[in-house]
């Protein structure tokens, strides 16, 4: 049940599932949500999650343990991950699938009814709960539905097709306000607000072709990142290891493909070669991603045997029963079949590793909060839980369960804010000789440390002069009348990143990229728009998006650069051990606005629950 209404109002941007699940837990602490999102929130790019959510159920009676799945995941992530943090998420996934149950959530089951539960890579357990291929959507439309009944009750106000444009911080440096822009009308309007919370997924179209879709491009977090927000562990990006490559975009294959049974090979020497299956006994084709792609890049890249020479291994789903494939895998499979004119039920898929996630994002505490008092941050934007590489199916874990921390937190924030407001009302009626009660007499205690944790609300000048900063900068965006095309610079950004930045990284190349993209971000000042219109203007909208990209790409590239070890997904073929002397520390990017480029530093953080060991996963 609700609690009794509270007079707080928190920001909630990003309509994906740790963006509603926020919203959910906000209003049913009695708070008020002013959500914002590019697109319809059943829209949002968690839909795009196919395999399905990590939990311990055990309805197989294997004998899992919720610190299986926490050790399962500290090794997984390298050791990298904050191992508090872990273990709270792992704890609490059992209730959130038992949650997402009762909303509706239209779960796989067995013939006896029970959660069905498949293999996921880097988990020798079937912990994997999942709705056929389709889980991430169900999740979604779940919590949009829950939403939905709070909006009709006037807790949530949606604001659908706005852009997050910046952070509003007070004289104290507190974030009390937010910028946003309508994408049709292009109106820009400041937000007062007692707090904020990013939930804007991750970055993965500054890499170009990638799984993202693209309204994944990590605008918001270099928004915040230039106003002070610190980036961590950024130089960790996972690519999958299977995914359809295209000309527009590449499309994931999920890793329930090989949870199901389904096996990689390329021909070598005339036969069918089954290489993860040889070099990873224990664990085969559902070694973890970060493994797998590297393995697929050697044999193609390095051993040059690939399928007719080229990039693509082969993924095959034929040995398997028809019948069953279209039970657990049927959207996966029709999606196949749609682009590539094939069906995998009969013979086999040629797929390659594409970037796919980021493990890194904006600094945050086991509360969420940011490093900016007043700024959270949750979901894929966030760096918390994964480490150096994310186990298959714990995104959409952390997705929801970040959302259920992150949403209280806000409250207890926002509670501070209003708590303030009520203590200022009770001090001038003190000043003007009214009587309080004892009680307030009490309070007011504390009245100095409150304003100086706080500070004070937005008065309408600053807020109006912040909504006229944004809406100057955009009708500079709106004159740019130079040589240069924002969507070539995209392009010419996403190989820089695809060839330097991906599963194998080189200093020099590192180097060589890390000066590339400071090029770009010089020539973006020299872009010239073809659409100067004021309705619905997607190239300007572009325009700004991509100078936050550029700079959240100079952080990616500069903090892979500086790692000098092989720990995850990040990959030195000069440096290929872990070196937990010099590098068992989480890296943080601050924004230098004298060169635009990131100050890259380490910090330390608890690994005292899991002691790191050689992660090998049975390797021959």
């Amino acid at each position: 049940m609700a609690k009794a209404a509270t007079n707080v109002k928190i920001a909630v941007v990003g309509g994906g599932i740790s963006g509603l699940m926020a919203t959910l837990k906000i209003c049913e602490a009695g708070g008020e949500v002013d959500l914002f999102s590019y697109c319809p929130p059943k829209r949002s790019h968690s839909l795009c999650a196919q395999g399905g959510m990590n939990a311990c159920m055990d309805t197989k009676g294997e004998g899992d343990t919720i610190y299986t799945h926490f050790d399962d995941t500290v090794y997984g992530g390298d050791f990298l991950a904050d191992q508090t943090a872990v273990k709270g998420m792992c704890e609490a996934a059992p209730g959130i699938v038992e949650m997402f149950d009762r909303m509706g959530v239209p779960f796989t089951r067995t013939a006896e009814g029970v959660l069905d539960l498949r293999n996921f890579g880097g988990q020798k357990k079937k912990r994997t709960v999942f709705a056929g291929s389709t889980t991430g959507q169900q999740l979604l439309y779940a919590l949009d539905e829950q939403v939905r009944k709070w909006e009709t009750k006037g807790k949530v106000h949606t604001y659908i097709f706005w852009e997050f444009i910046k952070i509003i911080k007070n004289k104290n440096g507190v974030c009390r306000g937010m910028v946003a822009q309508n994408m049709n009308s292009m109106e820009i309007k400041a937000f007062r607000e007692d707090c904020v919370i990013l939930a804007t997924g991750g970055p993965g179209q500054i890499f170009g072709l990638c799984t993202a879709s693209t309204i994944c491009n990590g605008s918001a977090v270099g928004a915040v990142y230039q106003q002070g927000a610190r980036i961590g562990n950024p130089e960790f990006i996972q690519i999958h290891p299977t995914a359809i490559p295209g000309t527009d975009k590449n499309r994931l294959m999920s890793e329930a493909c090989r949870g199901e049974g389904g096996r990689i090979w390329v021909y070598k020497d005339g036969k069918p070669w089954y290489f993860l299956e040889e070099k990873y006994p224990d664990y085969g084709n559902l070694v973890p991603r970060d493994i797998a792609s590297r393995e697929i890049f050697d044999v193609c890249v390095n051993q040059g045997l690939g399928i007719d020479g080229e990039n693509k291994v082969y993924l095959d789903l034929s040995h398997i029963p028809a019948d069953y494939l279209e039970k657990k895998l049927g959207g996966i499979l029709e999606m196949y079949s749609e682009f590539m004119g094939q069906d995998p039920r009969k013979v086999p898929m040629t797929i390659y590793p594409s970037v796919h996630y980021s493990m890194g994002g904006i600094w945050v505490d086991r509360e969420h909060n940011t490093n900016i008092p007043g700024l959270m941050a949750s979901g894929e934007c966030d760096y918390q839980y994964h480490g150096a590489n994310r186990l298959g199916a714990n995104s959409l874990l952390s997705a929801a369960y970040s959302g259920t921390v992150v949403g209280p937190v806000s409250m207890a924030w926002a509670g501070k804010c209003a708590k303030l407001k009520e203590m200022e009302g009770w001090k001038a009626k003190k000043d003007h000789g009214e009587p309080l009660q004892a009680a307030q007499e009490k309070a007011l205690e504390g009245l100095d440390a409150l304003r100086q944790e706080l500070g004070p609300d937005l008065t309408d000048g600053e807020l109006e002069a912040a909504r006229k900063e944004c809406a100057d900068e955009f009708e500079r965006i709106l004159s740019m009348n130079g040589k240069e095309n924002a969507h070539e610079l995209h392009q010419e950004l996403g190989r820089l990143m695809n060839k330097y930045v991906t599963i194998e990284r080189v200093n020099k190349d590192l180097d060589f990229c890390f000066g590339e993209v400071k090029k770009i971000l010089a020539r973006w000042n020299d872009i010239g728009l073809t659409d100067h219109g004021r309705w619905a203007n997607q190239e300007a909208l572009f325009t700004r998006q991509l100078r936050n990209m550029i700079l959240y790409a100079l952080v990616i590239t500069k903090a892979a650069r500086m790692r000098d070890e092989s720990r995850g997904a990040h990959f030195k073929r000069e440096f290929p051990n872990r070196d937990d002397e010099h590098f068992m520390k989480i890296t943080i990017a601050d924004f230098d606005p004298k060169t635009d480029e990131p100050i890259i530093s380490y910090e330390d953080f608890d690994h005292s629950l899991i002691k790191p060991r050689a992660r090998t996963y049975g390797s021959k």
